[in-house]
């Protein structure tokens, strides 16, 4: 398939574009993009594949976020049988998050969030599909854990960090476990982030839009989607110092290789 872009992380079934979903596929035809549609709990996973079934530049990551964690329950045979789909070709959103976790509630929460994550951790090696992991505020959990499964798994253990943002410390602690970073609409308008973009590996980029959330410069404060990713690619090429061709092409092939479409 001939791809000019990909979008890896976007949750094009939610309710948000339930008015236009066609015509915001209709553009990323044009644009002859491809796209991940992720899954953040067992419904919108069955969605996201309902969805990709019908479109052949659609895939599918599933799995249960961190905060949609519904008391903890990770249905463990739902989501293996659904993983056996070919449109899925990841696990996750899954992760660790601790942003707005209260204190009084802060050990509760933590190992509510790691009995739901290890489950997903195991699946993914299972179904050698890699995992599309969500962190936040937790990485001195989540890394040593990531490290603990590639180390005792032969099959190995591929890792995409979702809405990468953070420094060019953390980055190269995430690289050095083998992870892909996956860069969102905020960097277009901050350049807090352009140390961790310069220091990944241009086969270890990735583009995303996290639609309907978090949209580029162009659009900020109004709903995302995934045509807007072009946004993305643009300033991680300023940054690398390469051609928007080339970066577009970089980012689609690492994509492909990563989910193996």
């Amino acid at each position: 398939m001939d791809l000019k872009l990909f979008d890896t992380h976007c949750h094009i079934q939610f309710a948000q574009f339930d008015a236009d979903r066609d015509a915001v596929l209709a553009r990323m035809v044009e644009k002859k993009m491809g796209a991940v549609v992720v899954g953040t709990d067992l419904a919108s996973s069955q969605v996201a594949v309902e969805l990709a079934r019908q479109h052949d530049f659609l895939w599918v990551s599933v799995g249960l976020h961190p905060t949609d964690s519904h008391g903890g329950v990770f249905d463990e045979d739902a989501f293996a049988e659904l993983a056996k789909d070919p449109k899925v070709v990841a696990i996750g959103e899954c992760g660790l998050d601790y942003f707005r976790i209260a204190e009084a509630d802060k050990e509760r929460a933590k190992k509510t969030q790691t009995d739901i994550l290890r489950p997903q951790i195991e699946l993914s090696i299972k179904v050698k599909k890699p995992m599309m992991i969500h962190c936040r505020d937790a990485h001195e959990d989540l890394l040593p854990m990531v490290e603990q499964y590639k180390r005792e798994n032969s099959d190995g253990l591929q890792v995409i960090m979702h809405f990468f943002t953070g420094t060019a410390e953390l980055a190269r602690k995430c690289l050095a476990l083998g992870c892909y970073l996956s860069f969102p609409g905020p960097i277009t308008f901050t350049d807090m982030y352009d140390e961790s973009i310069i220091a990944t590996p241009m086969d270890k980029i990735l583009s995303e839009t996290d639609s309907p959330f978090a949209a580029p410069a162009e659009h900020r404060g109004r709903r995302n989607e995934p045509a807007y990713v072009e946004e993305v690619v643009t300033k991680l090429a300023l940054l690398r110092k390469v051609s928007q061709e080339e970066m577009s092409a970089q980012v689609v092939a690492n994509a492909k290789k990563v989910f193996g479409i």
